[in-house]
């Protein structure tokens, strides 16, 4: 499974036509103690850069886009209480939620690992 990563500090990981959304350890430690994710309504279909859930920390209020455009399928119901998983594990436990990949070809606008790793 392939991951990808945005600009923003965004990650996606895609398997077949599901994709995995989350923010990146780096955007974690930038933002500080997460207090709230205000995670995306299932069904919402979202085109790329389009506003996908939001974070709030102790620091800063922050939007979290979508890498690739998509339908929302599922999402990470455990940060509704306990939205510091994202602080402790963001490109595992903490991840945002699930889209139904619309368009593959989306995929390589973004990074891989090592380019973030530069861009960073």
């Amino acid at each position: 499974m392939e991951r990808y990563f945005t600009k923003e500090h965004e990650w996606i990981s895609v398997n077949g036509t599901t994709a995995t959304v989350g923010i990146t350890s780096h955007a974690a430690e930038e933002l500080g103690d997460i207090t709230f994710v205000e995670l995306p309504q299932v069904g919402k279909s979202v085109k790329r850069s389009e506003t996908l859930a939001a974070i709030e920390s102790v620091k800063a209020a922050s939007d979290v886009y979508a890498p690739i455009s998509g339908r929302v399928t599922s999402t990470n119901e455990t940060l509704e209480t306990m939205p510091e998983v994202v602080n402790e594990s963001p490109e595992e436990s903490g991840w945002i939620c699930t889209l139904e990949v619309e368009n593959p070809e989306e995929l390589k606008g973004l990074m891989n690992a090592e380019e973030y790793k530069a861009f960073i």
